[in-house]
Formats: C-alpha cells, sequence, structure tokens
C-alpha cells in the first residue's frame, strides 16, 4: 500500500506530476515554515556578535552542524563542513590535493559521474601532472574487473556516486573503497543522488569525503554538505579566503581557524542549515525502512509499466538490486527533448538532455535521454499518467519515425 505524501508538499496540490526530483526535491511545509520561522525570530550574523541574538543565531549554525554529523554517523561534527552544494563541496576537495599530487599519480573516477565530479579532478589531473582514469560499465553499472584493474598502487583518489543521476545505478562503494584503501588511495563518494532515499554511515564505510547537496533531500536551495576525516580535512588548505575563516591577520600573513571554519569564509546561509535539520527531521519522522518500501513498489511498477512500451528504449540496470529512483529512456527515433516537450503539455514533467553526464551518454551512443526521477510523493497514479502522455507522445510522433 502506498502512502500519500503529497499532502506535505504545497506545491503538489497543482495538477501535474512532478517527476524530477533527481534534480531537486520538492520542499515539505515542516521545512518551509522551519526556515520562515528562523528569519522571524531567530536571524543575526552568526560567530561575529556577542549579543543573545547572534549567539542564538550560532546555537542554531552549529546545532545544524551536530544533526548532519548524527544522520552521517560521524567521529565529531568539526568534520562537517557548510558549503553551498556538492559542486562546492567536489571543488574544495580538488583544490586540497593540488600541492600533494605529482605527475605519474592516478585519479580513478567511474564514466558515471556528474560533471561536477570530472570537471574538478580534471583541472587538477591538468594542474599537477597525474593521470585521470575512467572505470567503464556493465549492465549499467561499474563492471567488478575494472575496480580491480583501473584502481592500482599509483592511484592516490578515486571519485564515485553512491547512485547514478542518469542511471539509477546502485555502485558498489563498499568494495571500491576497500579496494583503494589497499593501495593507499583516498576515495571521495557523492550521496547526491541517494540522501533522500537511503542512509550513508561514514563510519562503517570508512569513506574518506562524502558530499550531497541539501535540495536533493528536501532541503532549501544553496546549502551543502562535506564531510571529510578529521585528519584529511587538517591537512587540507582553505579553498575561500576571507572573513570568519581566520585565526589571525597581520599587513603581511594571515593564519587560519580550526576545521571546520577554516573552510567556511564569510557569512554562512544559516537558513539554509535550519532547513537541512528540518529535511533530515522529516526523513527520520517517516523512516529510511518506510521511504524505501515505499519508492521501491512505485519505482518498480513504473519500470515494469515502461519496459511493456515496445517504442521505448530505458535505460536501467537489469539487476532489481542495482536499481533506484532513476528511469532513463528514449523513444526510439525522436529527441527527448521533443518527448519531454509533449510530456510537458500534458502536465508531466521529466527532465531531458544530458543530465550533465556527457561522457556517460557519450560512451552509451546517445545524445540525450528523458529521465523520471522519482521521491516518497510520488505515486503509482503519476506512473499511469506517465505512461498515457508517452503512449500520446508516441501517437504523434509515430508518422515521421524512420523505422
Amino acid at each position: 500500500m502506498v502512502n500519500n505524501y503529497k499532502k506535505d508538499f504545497k506545491i503538489l496540490e497543482k495538477d501535474f506530476v512532478y517527476l524530477d526530483s533527481g534534480a531537486t526535491n520538492q520542499h515539505p511545509q515542516k521545512v518551509l515554515k522551519s526556515v520562515l520561522s528562523y528569519y522571524e525570530k531567530e536571524n543575526a550574523n552568526p560567530h561575529r556578535g556577542s549579543y543573545s541574538l547572534s549567539v542564538k543565531a550560532t546555537n542554531v549554525f552549529e546545532g545544524g552542524r551536530e544533526k548532519v554529523a548524527k544522520f552521517l554517523n560521524c567521529k565529531s561534527s568539526n568534520e562537517i563542513v557548510f558549503t553551498k552544494n556538492a559542486t562546492e563541496s567536489l571543488n574544495l576537495i580538488a583544490h586540497g590535493f593540488e600541492e600533494t599530487l605529482k605527475k605519474g599519480d592516478e585519479i580513478v573516477l567511474s564514466i558515471l559521474e556528474h560533471h561536477s565530479m570530472i570537471v574538478p579532478f580534471q583541472r587538477l589531473a591538468q594542474k599537477t601532472g597525474a593521470n585521470l582514469k575512467y572505470m567503464y560499465l556493465a549492465d549499467y553499472n561499474i563492471d567488478p574487473k575494472e575496480i580491480e584493474s583501473k584502481i592500482t598502487k599509483n592511484t592516490k583518489i578515486v571519485g564515485i556516486s553512491l547512485v547514478s543521476n542518469v542511471l539509477g545505478s546502485i555502485t558498489p562503494v563498499e568494495t571500491i573503497i576497500k579496494k583503494a584503501h589497499s593501495v593507499g588511495a583516498q576515495v571521495v563518494v557523492d550521496i547526491s543522488q541517494s540522501i533522500a532515499h537511503m542512509p550513508f554511515d561514514v563510519q562503517k564505510t570508512n569513506a574518506d569525503f562524502v558530499v550531497f547537496s541539501g535540495h536533493k533531500m528536501f532541503a532549501p536551495l544553496g546549502i551543502g554538505v562535506l564531510y571529510g576525516k578529521l585528519e584529511l580535512l587538517n591537512n587540507m588548505p582553505p579553498f575561500l579566503l576571507g572573513g570568519d575563516m581566520i585565526e589571525y591577520v597581520y599587513e603581511d600573513h594571515a593564519t587560519w581557524a580550526e576545521v571546520p571554519h577554516k573552510f567556511e569564509a564569510g557569512t554562512q546561509n544559516v537558513g539554509g542549515v535550519v532547513g537541512l535539520a528540518a529535511a533530515i527531521d522529516y526523513i527520520e519522522s517517516i523512516g529510511y525502512k518506510n521511504i524505501q518500501k515505499q519508492e521501491s513498489e512505485v519505482f518498480e511498477y513504473a519500470y515494469n509499466q515502461l519496459k511493456k512500451l515496445k517504442f521505448l528504449k530505458v535505460y536501467v540496470p537489469s539487476k532489481k538490486t542495482e536499481r533506484m529512483s532513476v528511469l532513463s529512456f528514449n523513444i526510439s527515433g525522436v529527441h527527448a527533448h521533443d518527448t519531454a516537450s509533449i510530456l510537458d503539455m500534458e502536465n508531466i514533467f521529466v527532465r531531458a538532455g544530458n543530465h550533465c553526464a556527457q561522457p556517460l551518454l557519450r560512451y552509451l551512443g546517445v545524445d540525450s535521454t528523458c529521465r523520471a526521477s522519482f521521491s516518497i510523493y510520488n505515486t503509482k497514479e503519476d506512473v499511469d499518467k506517465l505512461v498515457k502522455a508517452l503512449k500520446f507522445a508516441y501517437q504523434k510522433f509515430s508518422k515521421y519515425i524512420k523505422e
């Protein structure tokens, strides 16, 4: 039985089907109200003033850090750095390796990665002379043979997404971490596509760095998280310079505040942190087990219904245990943007394009796909409307399709 969580999201009272949660989730009223309440009752600049309202804002901000640390099972809340999104977090990490990486070292990514993972490490390789290598696929997921052959004694960094934003593939992150650590490499895990759907324990997985964007898990836009093992963060240089990341400034030099404040230059997005804390409360009030049960029922229903459409090509791992939340597809012979435009006319909102993963789509031999990405508020009725709209789109285009 699928529960109806649409009632928690005022925007979903409107007459449309939202299937772009892989880009950003909608926000439950509890999250929106918490942010408004902060700005109405507690707003001040944290860490700056000794007056009571500033102290209250500081406590709210640092309380949010503690909540995120507990959510990820960190050893210390000092291992949590707030950024504006996962992209900034990944850039910060890549910058931190500029002084230690050298020619002949290797950076290993998967071909599944988002541009936000690929491009910062491309530039890192170019700056340091390191070699950039990719792990490729079998059945729309990382080939185990690639893990063994690509991660070598020269590997210093491995970057991997827990769930692909294009294929919905659940990657073998723990296997990759164990292999990387066996050769002395550090692992960066992007959990942006998975954090709304499944838990992540940084101690259990032994990940070195973890990143995600809050808006992928019901929090407001503009707040991101970087987790790093404390000893690694202590050894990294700051990314941005300015106020609040300073210990002392002299005319000719400066010293830095301790981690995590060393990486949080300038006035921070306290409202975003408040919303992120409320989003964690929302997820925990439902429970990941209930979320997975609900979403799996809807997602598998969608997968099975779309597979029945003979005019559709679906890009999803065949193993049920290796897929979640994302369905990429194309009507054969029709450009993804054209399909999405027809769906939009029917009030079905899907993403169309390369999904910020051009190397992956090039590897798959397509220039774009439509993507339906699901969240807890989606229902089987949403799926039925999608299928009906796809049949309508195919009918419109069928006479123009070359067999």
